[in-house]
C-alpha cells in the first residue's frame, strides 16, 4: 500500500520492484528537476498540482484545498510500459500519463506553502523515480470558472518506457496480466473509473477500456474481477 509513511522510507531502487538501473533518477537528480521545475513557477501564487490518476483518491500530500478541474490540450492515455508497482519486468503493464491532444478532467490539489518543498519532495520521489513524466506548468480551469496554474505530470515521450500504441485491443491484456508489489494494474484502472463516477467526471477512453479489461478477465480468469488500489 502506497501510504505517506511508506513514500518517505522507501528505497526507489527496491521498493517498487525491480527497475532498471539505467532508469533510475538519483536522488540528486530527483533534487535538481525539482528545483529546475520551481525555478519555472510563473508567479508567487499558490502552487497547484492536477491529479488525474491515483492521486485523486491517493495524493498522500498534504493540501489545503481541493477543486475539481480541467486541463485542455491534453488526455489520459495508458502510454508508459509499467515494470514495476503493478507490474514487472517479465510481465509488464501500462500506467497512465497525459498525451497530447483533447482535455481531461480530475482534482486540483492547493499545497501550503508553508510546507511546499516538503510536500513537493515527496512527490518527485512518488512520481519521477524514473523521469518518464515531464513536471509541467499549466493552465486549469476550476469547476466555478477560476483560472489557476498547476503542476502537471505529463509524459515524455523521449523517454524508453514510452508506448505509442494505446489502442485497447493491445493495452487491455496487459492491464488485465500485470501485477507487483503495490497490487494488479486491473485494480489501478478500476479504481481510476470508480473515482471518475463518484466525481461525476466523464470519460469514455477509460469507460471503454474497462469494459475490454473486464471481458477479458471474464475470458481467461475464474476468479472475481473488481478490488480495491490504493495507488
Amino acid at each position: 500500500m502506497l501510504t505517506r509513511d511508506f513514500l518517505q522510507k522507501a528505497d526507489c531502487k527496491t521498493a517498487f520492484g525491480t527497475i532498471e538501473e539505467s532508469l533510475l533518477l538519483t536522488s540528486e537528480q530527483r533534487a535538481a528537476s525539482l528545483n529546475c521545475t520551481l525555478s519555472r513557477r510563473p508567479d508567487n501564487s499558490p502552487v497547484w498540482i492536477f491529479g488525474y490518476g491515483s492521486l485523486m483518491w491517493n495524493p498522500v500530500f498534504e493540501s489545503e484545498e481541493v477543486r475539481p478541474a480541467t486541463l485542455q490540450g491534453w488526455h489520459r492515455a495508458f502510454c508508459l510500459r509499467l515494470t514495476a508497482g503493478r507490474g514487472t519486468l517479465h510481465q509488464p503493464g501500462r500506467m497512465l500519463a497525459l498525451k497530447e491532444g483533447g482535455h481531461t478532467t480530475g482534482l486540483a490539489f492547493r499545497l501550503p506553502e508553508e510546507k511546499l518543498r516538503e510536500e513537493l519532495e515527496l512527490l518527485w520521489k512518488r512520481e519521477m523515480v524514473t523521469g518518464c513524466y515531464l513536471p509541467t506548468w499549466c493552465d486549469l480551469q476550476l469547476a466555478d470558472g477560476e483560472v489557476v496554474t498547476a503542476l502537471v505530470f505529463v509524459m515524455n515521450p523521449q523517454h524508453p518506457l514510452f508506448e505509442e500504441d494505446t489502442s485497447h485491443q493491445v493495452i487491455a491484456p496487459l492491464i488485465a496480466s500485470a501485477s507487483g508489489p503495490l497490487g494488479t494494474n486491473a485494480q489501478y484502472l478500476f479504481a481510476l473509473d470508480n473515482e471518475l463516477k463518484n466525481h461525476g467526471m466523464k470519460d469514455d477512453c477509460i469507460g471503454d477500456l474497462v469494459n475490454y479489461v473486464q471481458q477479458w478477465l471474464q475470458q481467461n480468469t475464474s476468479g472475481p474481477i473488481g478490488g480495491e488500489a490504493t495507488a
